[in-house]
């Protein structure tokens, strides 16, 4: 047995080492928490749907600089006053800023006219995914009597009369100002519009900070929603068809049902077609309102909230929609170094 003088000292030296310790703890805070190595899942980059656009196309420039002015002028239509400028605006993402365009002479449009940027990276032309190429897209439009209603040896012949094509034309082509040279050309042109670098393609790129944390997490809903399953590749859309109405039945909802509202089935008459349309791109889907083939949504707000609604059979709260959409204008390129 201890003397009891002993186990006191002994307590004594224990309580006075141990209130030591507690004095230096205090001094010194709390221990560091532990470091993760976890990564954060919105700076994870690569394997995704959507690829960034390339920040250069091959064109031949002098064909395409000559489509542009073509592009603005119109005596390729046949009575000299619609050009194709007219329904795809330079101030408006190069689409119309209208439901349906209505150009001089002509009857209302059937359907929206959706921008013209980034075509060449879409593999359906025209709503009901009727066309494979430019060129047959154009073909059909110089011909429609509704739209140009001429021919391409026509808008020759009439530029032809003006100062100035026969020698721009012989300057690009060898066989100078033809029908085909002037559909090659304008072609050139449409080859062209190309809008890279979007703040959403710097990200790709590994720029993490190009977009802001609430278009991040627009990002991953668009993913985890399954938007992203029809809005995908370089366009971001504009390369396969989709039915308008999946999980509710939008032209039942929306009503006064029209020819054009039939998309696809127009195109083939087959019945699984019918309200079957081209997923449209997103690219620089800020600045072309109003959106869908019929026009019907003002705004992208809009746009989101019925898309969730009839593709989805998801209703979306506020919050989800603003993060939705601060990712879409994440989505507005560049073209020809600055803001389309």
């Amino acid at each position: 047995m201890f003397p009891i003088g002993d186990l006191r000292g002994a307590w004594c030296a224990v309580l006075g080492a141990l209130s030591a310790a507690l004095a230096v703890a205090a001094c010194e805070g709390p221990p560091p928490a532990a470091v993760t190595t976890e990564p954060d899942p919105f700076e994870t980059v690569t394997d995704q749907p959507i690829e960034p656009l390339p920040l250069e196309v091959e064109v031949d420039a002098p064909r395409a600089a000559l489509g542009e002015l073509l592009f603005h002028e119109p005596l390729l239509s046949g009575d000299g006053k619609l050009a194709c400028s007219d329904c795809h605006k330079a101030e408006h993402g190069l689409a119309d800023d209208v439901a349906l365009s209505r150009a001089a002479g002509r009857p209302e449009s059937p359907v929206n006219s959706p921008t013209m940027y980034n075509v060449r990276f879409w593999s359906k032309l025209a709503w009901g995914g009727r066309f494979d190429s430019l060129e047959s897209h154009n073909d059909a439009l110089m011909t429609n009597p509704n739209v140009m209603a001429s021919s391409w040896s026509g808008s020759a012949e009439r530029l032809a009369k003006k100062d100035g094509y026969a020698e721009r034309f012989g300057a690009v082509f060898k066989d100078g100002l033809t029908g085909d040279n002037v559909r090659a050309a304008l072609v050139e042109y449409e080859r062209s519009l190309v809008t890279p670098n979007a703040a959403f393609d710097r990200y790709l790129r590994g720029e993490h900070d190009a977009i802001s944390p609430e278009a991040k997490h627009g990002y991953a809903l668009f993913k985890s929603y399954g938007c992203a399953s029809c809005h995908q590749g370089k366009g971001v859309g504009g390369n396969m068809l989709q039915r308008v109405g999946v999980m509710r039945d939008y032209f039942a909802d929306r009503g006064d049902v029209k020819t054009p509202d039939f998309g696809r089935f127009n195109v083939t008459k087959l019945e699984r077609d019918r309200f079957v349309f081209r997923v449209p791109s997103l690219r620089n889907v800020a600045l072309t309102a109003p959106y869908f083939h019929d026009g019907s949504a003002a705004t992208l707000e809009n746009a989101v909230t019925v898309m969730a609604r009839y593709q989805l059979g998801r209703e979306l709260e506020a919050g989800d929609v603003a993060l939705l959409v601060a990712f879409l204008r994440s989505l507005t390129g560049e073209y020809r170094g600055k803001a389309p």
